[in-house]
């Protein structure tokens, strides 16, 4: 088997994607991960903070949260173009909205609805390439250790060689250390069960959300067991890449 990690050695040159398949697919990315995103208009200092909250294909729709500070709305409603920028596990993803966007309602609350964009910068300067995981395809995990009073239960949301992200229900961010080695992570991967130490190396809660999200990177990974993250992710790509066969075909 060829290693699906040797193109993805090093930090990889921007691309542009303009296929609206890939584009989409990274907006709800963003939006299903709730990364914060930066939005700058132009000729302002200032910067902005919002969410992806609905993406309507069929309409051709992106709907953004209130920004935040909320004084950045003005701008808005002046027809000002902005730019949008986030970081989603060492990506940068990010676009243009010239023509602006309108306020509008969704689910009671204020919102931003303008075209999905055209373009999307992709921009991966992580060293391993990450693989996300569908719904479909949930991972149970399970992080403990002496420092933890009992386990914590949760999901995995992507996977490298070299790390995961996984998200647990409720605020667990204060049972948690970033930087802190903890001696049991288990994962319940397809191709078998994956039982490493890991590195907490951030911690976020979401309060909307009420889910914690981590980010572990794998702490001296047997042969073993990096062979089984190798081929879960060599999996992963290429189910991702038969997806975008089938649809562009």
């Amino acid at each position: 088997m060829s290693n699906p990690f040797a193109q993805d050695s090093g930090p990889q040159p921007p691309k542009v994607l303009k296929a609206p398949v890939e584009i989409i697919a990274n907006l709800r990315i963003l939006q299903q991960h709730h990364d914060p995103l930066t939005l700058t208009f132009h000729e302002r200092n200032q910067r902005f903070q919002s969410y992806v909250i609905e993406i309507d294909r069929e309409r051709n729709l992106l709907v953004l949260d209130e920004m935040i500070p909320s004084d950045g709305e003005r701008y808005l409603q002046n027809g000002e173009a902005f730019s949008v920028e986030s970081q989603h596990d060492g990506v940068r993803i990010a676009w243009d909205c010239p023509a602006g966007m309108r306020t509008g309602e969704h689910q009671g609350e204020r919102c931003y609805v303008g075209a999905i964009p055209g373009e999307v910068l992709y921009h991966q300067r992580r060293n391993a390439f990450r693989a996300p995981l569908k719904q479909s395809e949930q991972v149970k995990v399970q992080l403990g250790g002496t420092r933890l009073r009992t386990p914590l239960d949760g999901l995995m949301l992507d996977i490298s060689a070299s790390g995961c992200k996984a998200r647990f229900a409720g605020d667990v961010s204060k049972q948690l250390q970033p930087g802190q080695i903890y001696e049991t992570f288990c994962a319940q991967l397809p191709v078998g069960k994956l039982e490493t130490a890991i590195e907490l190396r951030h911690v976020r809660y979401d309060d909307k959300l009420d889910v914690t999200f981590a980010g572990l990177h794998f702490d001296n990974l047997s042969g073993l067991q990096q062979r089984l993250i190798e081929r879960f992710v060599y999996q992963l790509q290429r189910e991702a890449r038969r997806f975008e066969s089938d649809t562009f075909l």
